[in-house]
């Protein structure tokens, strides 16, 4: 048996290690590491709660929107305020932005280059690239010169011999599977991608006054005016109009490009829709309301919990069933680290005592991570598109359903085979595509009551301090990108006395618990094939497949400032 080491995997948010062993070619047992620790939560102890959003969307440079909403509902929830009608409906528009653009993203420029080879697409013929686009979209972008065009823009960046972006492929080898053609056609949605994304995602500054860390969150509401009484009135009939071409531009992007290009892809990689499987245990806190926050019946995604991948049972998420374990994490608990604790009562008290650097393996049996282990009652989850997918698909959502049994039907499959690695990557497109063409009906809501004179955003019920209660715990969650995310604040004396984010990546990467249970990514390297050692694509596959997003869960550096080499194998 051999170890293999990645660090760092690369083509994510933060730094991740994964240390696999390798036995007959394939992965028997697997480790997952966050490298850094930052400790935002104790940044924030003593600090006004109205500003809470402010430092929590610091969390991330990327996973700014997602923060920021979970932080302004936390302490909603504490001091029982509700948001207007409106402040509802820009926080949705923002939010499913973030999610359609990240997950395009995801898909093109952290994923893609797994399944495609781009030296592959100088061999391609481009009638035969554009054929093929023709056959399964009506996009405009299709012609034999088009690709061509690309074709020589991709040629021109290998003959430089900088290849900048494409620089660290694993190009040629034995796992891509795709003709020349298909890969062409990828590239050139990877470079079209590059330019949609850069465009929608002005629906940010448009609505929040920049991006990233917008800044129009407000505790009761937000700051983003609609009434043309005001002088700085932000949304207006010009506003609205250029809101509507970016939704439309993403609704085209989405189904015309998008959901293709997995459906054109996925059938090449058919082993991969029984490989990545992982827990079987899926969780989703719900989001986006129809009408009443307090109501999860009323939710896009429904609330709730699938275990062993039954999908006849839905159970209720009971926020009390959540806790963190630290056995295998640098931190301590008091009261010691063996039992765990509710992110209402959670600490974050770093300690590390693993190896000293320059070292070539983590200490796995002892503590091997910066991410906490979180458990719901007691068991490992997945968290995600995927969950979120699985959950909605067994409550019987009905445009989760929809859009579940269109790309099976395309595809010739059962629901089974949304437990995989290729499972993750449908289950966020065909999200995608929903919140694509939601966020049009919130905008129509959006512009309806500006017509009728309903302008109210913001409440400012308590927002004077001297209204709160002496002391006040509050919940606030968001169905992230990446999956279920969790702030709990603790209020006493007018300021924070305690904060906690759970974070999707910490559901998702987090190392072992006390009784020794695998979180997501090591339960889903299990029996991964690794045809090549010193390019262990297969495993980045599966390990991409989740988006991972460290720097929202931890933050630290060597002091030595050490660099690894990728990858090594002892």
């Amino acid at each position: 048996m051999a170890r293999l080491v990645i660090d760092p995997v690369t083509r994510i948010e933060g730094h991740l290690r994964i240390e696999a062993q390798l036995d007959g070619g394939k992965v028997s047992d697997a480790w997952s590491s966050g490298t850094m620790f930052r400790g935002m939560e104790i940044i924030l102890e003593g600090r006004d709660p109205r500003e809470a959003w402010i430092w929590a969307q610091r969390i991330c440079g990327v996973c700014t929107v997602v923060h920021a909403l979970a932080s302004v509902r936390a302490v909603e929830n504490a001091l029982a305020i509700p948001i207007p009608e409106n402040a509802r409906i820009v926080r949705d528009l923002m939010a499913g932005a973030q999610m359609v653009q990240d997950h395009v993203i995801h898909f093109y420029h952290l994923h893609a280059l797994d399944w495609v080879d781009v030296a592959s697409a100088l061999k391609a013929d481009p009638a035969k690239t554009s054929a093929i686009a023709q056959s399964i979209s009506d996009y405009d972008r299709s012609s034999a010169t088009y690709f061509r065009g690309i074709q020589q823009r991709v040629k021109a960046v290998v003959d430089s011999g900088q290849l900048s972006l494409f620089a660290s492929g694993y190009w040629g080898h034995p796992a891509y599977l795709l003709p020349p053609e298909v890969n062409l056609l990828a590239v050139a949605h990877y470079l079209e991608a590059l330019e949609w994304q850069k465009d929608f995602i002005r629906i940010h500054a448009l609505l929040g006054g920049k991006n990233p860390h917008p800044q129009s969150f407000l505790v009761g509401g937000m700051t983003t005016s609609l009434d043309p009484n005001e002088p700085f009135a932000v949304i207006n009939p010009i506003v609205i109009d250029k809101l509507q071409d970016l939704v439309k531009s993403a609704k085209k992007f989405v189904d015309q490009i998008y959901i293709p290009d997995v459906l054109a892809i996925a059938p090449y990689y058919k082993d991969w829709f029984s490989r990545g499987e992982g827990l079987g245990n899926f969780l989703s806190y719900g989001d986006y309301a129809s009408d009443n926050l307090e109501d999860p019946k009323t939710f896009l995604f429904p609330r709730g919990v699938v275990l062993n991948r039954d999908l006849s049972t839905v159970h209720a998420v009971e926020p009390a069933g959540i806790s963190e374990f630290v056995t295998h994490s640098w931190y301590e608990y008091s009261g010691g680290d063996e039992n765990g604790k509710h992110p209402s009562v959670g600490e974050t008290k770093p300690k590390y005592t693993g190896p000293k650097p320059p070292y070539d393996f983590l200490e796995v049996d002892r503590k091997y991570s910066w991410l906490k282990a979180p458990r719901y009652q007691g068991k490992a989850m997945e968290v995600g598109p995927l969950a979120r997918v699985v959950v909605g698909y067994a409550s019987g959502q009905p445009d989760i359903r929809a859009a579940v049994d269109g790309v099976l039907t395309k595809l010739n499959a059962t629901p089974t085979v949304l437990y995989s690695t290729l499972g993750r990557i449908a289950a966020r497109a065909i999200e995608a595509q929903i919140m694509a063409h939601r966020l049009q009906g919130w905008l129509d809501q959006l512009s309806s009551n500006l017509d009728h004179g309903n302008v109210t955003v913001f409440n400012p019920i308590r927002w004077d301090p001297a209204t709160w209660p002496k002391s006040a715990r509050g919940f606030g969650w968001h169905e992230a990108p990446r999956g279920s995310l969790g702030h709990w604040v603790e209020i006493e004396g007018k300021s924070i006395k305690n904060y906690q984010a759970v974070v999707p990546t910490t559901w998702n990467a987090g190392p072992r618990d006390t009784q020794g249970n695998r979180g997501a990514y090591e339960a889903a390297l299990a029996g991964t094939p690794v045809a090549d050692p010193a390019r262990p694509l297969e495993i980045l596959r599966t390990v991409h497949s989740f988006d991972p997003c460290l720097a929202c869960a931890v933050h630290v550096i060597d002091a030595q400032g050490r660099k690894y080499t990728l990858p090594m194998v002892r």
